[in-house]
């Protein structure tokens, strides 16, 4: 699929997501149509395979397929390889046929049909290996929402037209090389946090973030054994990751249901196997749902600066994740929890990079102790890179990315980059641009020192500076100003003092001709 139809797709979805808007936030209608092109997706795959299968019986379309035994086939063979199972008449064009079947008075009722094929796409999957990932996956598609339309035959029209909307863009799921629809879904995953606000930090990273993270992680390698992300939104980064090399498997958690729900979307959306993702929804500071795991690679995008238990849970203290430090983390600010639970998590050749606020970069107290421990005693801080201000939804606060590496190549010194400049506008927003992100990354890479961007820094000057690790301490960006000609700037003023006099008498002029008093 060219460029051209990639984008016509994406308009074609967000025109439909449309049909919603105004009956709801951004952040709600987000939900039912998200929710109802992954249905559309699980039909089509569910369509595609059951052909697979049929290709040598008498009849070869599966949407006409009846027979009892064939239907048990069919259905225990898509458990294995897709995870669910969808009968031929429960296909989303079946669905949608139906609800626009009668078009010149009303819509065929469907809500009951709907509610019920998507609660049987979970229930299908009971019992199995994929029960897990599919287990209240449509739980936010409330049919019965006065949101969506007063009364039930309102509803019905309005996700009948829908429906028949997204029924006639083909998907193009028969081309495997393509991920058409993942680049779709991820666009509009992108839309819906540009209008959420301050909403829009919960589950979605920029995918010019996304990408530093995921290039700089995969550096030197062509494959990874696994990543991780501990606080995965909708799991747009860690599926950036692939997009650098293989990966053999993706893990997540995510404390919000809906998001949690969004991020299995997601995974299966982009035609991950189910036992190659697990998506867990908890707490990572407080029920860590991969403890006993340790991954090749950690990408991640923390909540800034959130509270969390802290001090105040006597478990803490002794926690392995947090003990060693010396000091808890501030109960009003996570940050350097989360980094140290990745560390924790962390395989011996691993590599992490995460965005943090700056705060976390020169804030004392346990902070500072926290960072000290983590650069004296265990050097695995690889390096430090400063962004842009206000290129995440929702804040403009500046942020920074932290490097860490169990397996550093370079243990004697770290490396600073200022890429706080590197941007251009995009609306009320600043933007890296691709030239921004390879400039970064390739710095990264190389390791070297430019004039106003990068610094390579030395352990003992990070000592020298009490491990403070404020960029501009590093990297001097400070430009000269041109120099001033005093004498040029007294002729200015001169000239600007004959001009004031000569208007204040042409005004005592005009005063003297109305006879009235001068104002000076």
């Amino acid at each position: 699929m060219s460029e051209e139809q990639k984008k016509l797709l994406e308009t074609q979805l967000w025109n439909i997501a449309n049909e919603l808007r105004g009956k709801m936030d951004a952040d709600e209608f987000r939900d039912y149509i998200l929710g109802f092109i992954f249905y559309k997706y699980l039909s089509e795959k569910q369509y595609l395979y059951a052909n697979t299968l049929l290709e040598t019986e008498a009849i070869k379309d599966y949407a006409a397929i009846t027979d009892t035994d064939d239907l048990k086939a069919i259905k225990e063979e898509s458990l294995i390889k897709l995870g669910y199972f969808l009968k031929p008449q429960e296909l989303f064009s079946a669905i949608a046929k139906k609800g626009n079947a009668n078009t010149e008075t009303q819509s065929d009722f469907i809500l009951e049909d709907l509610e019920s094929i998507l609660n049987g796409i979970e229930q299908s999957t009971m019992g199995t290996e994929s029960e897990d990932d599919f287990n209240q996956l449509f739980e936010d598609l409330d049919l019965s929402s006065t949101k969506l339309g007063r009364s039930a035959d309102a509803r019905n029209s309005l996700i009948a037209k829908v429906l028949s909307h997204l029924d006639k863009i083909d998907f193009a799921l028969q081309d495997t090389d393509a991920d058409v629809l993942g680049d779709a879904y991820e666009y509009l995953i992108s839309q819906f946090a540009s209008g959420a606000g301050k909403k829009a930090g919960e589950f979605y990273t920029p995918q010019q973030v996304s990408q530093i993270l995921a290039q700089i992680v995969t550096t030197g390698k062509k494959r990874l054994k696994n990543v991780y992300d501990p606080t995965c939104g909708s799991g747009s980064l860690l599926l950036r990751v692939a997009r650098e090399v293989k990966v053999d498997e993706f893990f997540g958690q995510e404390l919000n249901r809906t998001t949690y729900n969004l991020a299995r979307m997601n995974m299966i959306l982009h035609d991950l196997h189910y036992r190659q993702f697990d998506i867990r929804q908890e707490d990572t500071l407080t029920e860590p749902q991969h403890r006993e795991l340790r991954f090749e690679a950690i990408v991640a995008n923390p909540p800034f600066s959130a509270k969390w238990k802290g001090k105040d849970n006597p478990l803490n203290e002794n926690d392995d994740r947090f003990s060693q430090y010396g000091k808890l983390a501030p109960t009003s600010k996570a940050d350097f929890a989360f980094v140290q639970h990745m560390i924790h998590q962390l395989a011996d050749n691993g590599t992490m990079a995460c965005v943090l606020p700056h705060g976390v970069l020169f804030r004392g107290a346990a902070e500072g102790t926290i960072r000290q421990y983590l650069i004296e005693n265990l050097n695995y801080l690889d390096a430090v890179i400063g962004l842009p201000p206000n290129i995440f939804f929702g804040t403009s606060i500046p942020t920074c990315i932290l490097v860490l590496s169990k397996c550093r190549v370079n243990n004697d010194n770290i490396l600073f980059i200022d890429a706080s400049k590197e941007f251009e506008k995009d609306g009320n927003k600043n933007k890296l641009q691709p030239k921004h992100i390879e400039k970064i990354v390739n710095s990264y890479r190389e390791r070297s020192t430019i004039d106003k961007f990068s610094y390579v820094a030395t352990l003992d000057e990070v000592i020298e500076n009490d491990y403070n690790l404020n960029i501009p301490r590093y990297v001097d960006t400070f430009e000269e100003e041109e120099p001033i000609d005093l004498d040029v700037v007294s002729e200015k003023l001169k000239e600007v003092a004959e001009a004031l006099e000569a208007t204040d008498t042409t005004i005592a002029d005009f005063c003297q001709q109305l006879n009235i008093k001068t104002p000076f």
